[in-house]
């Protein structure tokens, strides 16, 4: 059975194991057979919701714990958290209204979204306390804080929102799960926008939210030390300058210098392994079961073991939850499940293993995958060879097939066709023209008959009450024909007699193949190469490029006539990557063009959005220490832990770019007022522009950090298909917590004056802005 697209596969679970229990109950138990679930994918799809919910749970908790730490009130808290259950419901009701199914990587997006959607709450609560302090009234403090901050929360709300709507332009497959998370994302932070400007003032003009207030009156230690750092890089023109290119050099050059080769998607892997063992032609279906057979009796005390003998070192084979064996004549198949999700790969290396030590055996392992199909799809590096001459075709297919298994360490490798020789036995008919003539047979007629007698064949079809009903014509020995009753097999013929095979025809014993392969016309053998794990996709088809293709190339062992190319998932890489590139550029003009309509200058977008290398600079090399130090914790006894730079990781500089303005929008938003209410100097403005918005800015990062953390950082199922995205959002919240207050302050704090720029030309407003 396979499932319709859009329908769920948990209902279609339940509704399949209902009728499994009711034909065992009846037509099968009446048969003496019954049926049994060997295998459930479901089973890693309920994980893995499971996990998302748990983490979502927990990041929501750690937010709030994170808000209580700084408003010391439990009222303020509650306020400031009102908005996460009112926008996830609303994620949930977007994700409805778009028509998307609630999934793993679109409750992934609800998560991601916890983090953010408080940052416009904080924001608000912030604003409508200072103005508290201050000494208003909650009712006027409620409606000058909203004032205050509300078109800077407008603008960073839209920034975000906005670097979505090019995602649902690309066509790519990768483009549906880009779409799921921004519907979630996108949904949740328009609601959180709303919810801070009515309910956080509506709350806060009828409950003191004040906590436990300080009897001193300074700032806090790591306020002064901050605004130190500021002043000091504020100070004259030279530090401005030196803090603005160094920070976007430094974050392009380290962007560039730790950005990792690209894999394709995640696989969305199950703890389940389907391994092939494709045989050469001396093999029947009797070799191929006694084989079956054997492997069977030595699997069978591994299903259900104890796991301390795999760990002891005592056994290569892992425990293993099920397991299913299928022999065909040229091939066998082992669907099986470890009891360990972590001893998938070990059980994988065994079952190839003890599959190639069959003599001219070829062993192909890959896992289960909820995205892809099982044979490794979006890790495959596909070579389409194609020639004229079957013999040459073959010869060169495994020239390379040998290549590609020296240059990778254990690459998993998989033929079309599955054997590639030319000794499989055949027998060829050759009809004697003018002797089928004589007796009324045509070629159609004669190939018929003969298909009909050996093995059955397909005669036609016709409707009953608009059913349609296929003929198969079956002679009476057909499927038992030996081979030497061929030669006398009697043809019927239209003129009326009976006469044998080969008076009709002659009929040779050759060899060849048993499967001819065709890729655009022409005679083909595919091969599908996956690398190991250590090699990303990227990296492996340009080591394919260069070290097997054009090395051969080079040697003289692939003809000139032998013609290969490269595609599978790479294709799909480059063709994604483009789409994800094009429309990250037409983000980034959207972000810029909505930030020049809200502060109505075309120069401050520029000092904003001056501050995205450097964020993106925080992700990639929040990656890398991710990787770095994931790849050490076997050694304290923990699972490694690696994330592929996938392109569903990249979706996290699309999501940062909106993201990463958020901040430097308020410092921008409250310099202006600042010089336009207080007649203040520019570098007071901007000093103080950065001391009113230091703990805002400091509660959202952690907010986020903590909203995020579980995501990123719990192991499980389904987890891979969003650790990436998380992992890039998180370590750039971390990462401009500390530098970009910093870095915008300095092309904000030139001494010529920000309105006067007003009336100067875009370059020579930011020039004049910045290096003053």
């Amino acid at each position: 059975m396979r499932r319709e697209p859009g329908a769920n596969v948990i209902d279609i679970k339940r509704a399949m194991l209902d009728e499994v229990a009711a034909l065992n109950e009846g037509l099968l138990a009446e048969q003496g057979m019954r049926m049994t679930l060997s295998s459930d994918d479901v089973r890693y799809v309920e994980s893995s919701i499971a996990n998302v919910w748990v983490n979502l749970g927990l990041g929501a908790l750690f937010a709030t714990l994170v808000m209580y730490a700084f408003l010391r009130s439990a009222r303020a808290t509650m306020a400031g958290i009102i908005g996460i259950p009112i926008c996830t419901i609303a994620a949930f009701l977007g994700l409805l209204l778009a028509g998307r199914t609630l999934n793993v990587i679109s409750l992934a997006g609800v998560a991601f979204a916890i983090g953010m959607t408080i940052d416009n709450t904080i924001v608000v609560l912030e604003s409508v306390e200072t103005q508290r302090r201050r000494g208003l009234a909650r009712f006027e403090a409620a409606l000058e804080g909203v004032k205050q901050v509300w078109p800077a929360v407008l603008a960073s709300t839209l920034t975000t929102i906005l670097v979505f709507v090019p995602i649902f332009f690309i066509q790519q497959e990768a483009g549906q799960l880009y779409s799921d998370i921004a519907v979630a994302i996108s949904t949740s932070i328009i609601i959180s926008m709303v919810v801070a400007i009515t309910v956080i003032p509506t709350l806060g003009a009828h409950i003191d939210f004040r906590g436990k207030e300080s009897a001193s009156t300074a700032a806090p230690r790591w306020v002064r030390g901050c605004l130190w750092v500021v002043n000091c890089m504020i100070h004259t023109a030279f530090r401005r300058l030196m803090a603005i290119v160094l920070g976007i050099a430094g974050g392009i050059g380290i962007f560039v210098w730790l950005t990792p080769p690209a894999e394709y998607l995640p696989e969305g892997e199950e703890a389940k392994t389907f391994v092939s063992m494709n045989a050469p032609a001396s093999y029947n279906l009797a070799t191929m079961d006694a084989i079956a057979q054997t492997l069977q009796q030595e699997l069978e005390p591994h299903v259900g073991a104890d796991p301390e003998r795999f760990e002891r070192g005592d056994t290569d084979i892992p425990p293993i939850s099920t397991m299913g064996i299928q022999a065909e004549a040229q091939s066998l198949r082992i669907i099986a499940e470890t009891s360990d999700p972590t001893h998938i790969e070990a059980l994988m290396d065994a079952l190839t293993q003890r599959f190639e030590a069959y003599p001219d055996m070829r062993a192909f392992a890959a896992r289960g995958s909820i995205i892809s199909s099982n044979d490794g799809g979006t890790r495959s590096i596909t070579l389409d060879i194609a020639g004229n001459d079957l013999n040459e075709l073959y010869t060169t297919a495994n020239a390379i097939y040998q290549r590609a298994q020296d240059v990778f360490d254990n690459p998993r490798i998989q033929s079309r066709p599955s054997a590639l020789d030319l000794g499989q036995p055949l027998i060829e008919v050759y009809p004697d023209w003018e002797r089928a003539a004589e007796v009324g047979m045509d070629t159609s007629a004669l190939g018929t008959t003969v298909a009909v007698l050996t093995n059955g064949a397909y005669l036609d079809d016709f409707y009953l009450d608009d059913e349609k009903i296929d003929l198969y014509g079956y002679g009476p020995g057909a499927g038992n024909i030996a081979l030497d009753d061929l030669a006398t097999l009697p043809i019927h013929t239209p003129s009326g007699i009976n006469v044998p095979l080969n008076t009709l025809a002659e009929i040779r014993e050759t060899v060849g193949t048993a499967t001819l392969r065709r890729v655009d016309g022409r005679r083909s053998v595919t091969l599908d190469v996956i690398p190991p794990r250590s090699v990303a996709l990227e990296a492996g088809i340009e080591r394919m490029q260069r070290e097997v293709i054009e090395a051969m190339s080079d040697e003289g062992t692939l003809p000139a006539n032998i013609n290969v190319t490269v595609s599978g998932a790479g294709d799909q890489l480059d063709a994604t990557r483009q789409a994800l590139t094009g429309n990250a550029l037409i983000a980034l003009a959207i972000v810029y063009l909505l930030l020049v309509a809200i502060f109505a200058h075309w120069g401050y977008p520029l000092l904003i959005l001056a501050t995205i290398p450097l964020g993106a600079a925080g992700g990639i090399v929040g990656l890398w220490l991710m990787n770095t130090v994931g790849a050490q914790l076997p050694k304290i006894g923990l699972n490694a832990i690696s994330q592929p730079f996938d392109m569903i990781t990249m979706l996290g500089f699309l999501i940062l770019m909106g993201t990463v303005v958020n901040n430097p929008i308020l410092v921008v938003h409250q310099a202006r007022e600042n010089l336009r209410t207080a007649s203040m100097s520019v570098r007071d403005a901007v000093h103080q522009a950065v001391e009113s918005r230091l703990r805002p800015i400091a509660m959202t990062t952690l907010t986020t950090l903590c909203g995020l953390s579980p995501l990123v950082f719990l192991p499980g199922e389904g987890t891979e298909l969003y650790r990436g995205v998380g992992a890039i959002v998180l370590f750039w919240a971390a990462w401009h917590g500390d530098c970009h207050r910093y870095l915008l302050t300095c092309p904000d704090g030139g001494r010529a004056e920000l309105e006067k720029t007003k009336t100067i030309g875009l370059s020579e407003g930011f020039i004049r802005l910045g290096f003053d």
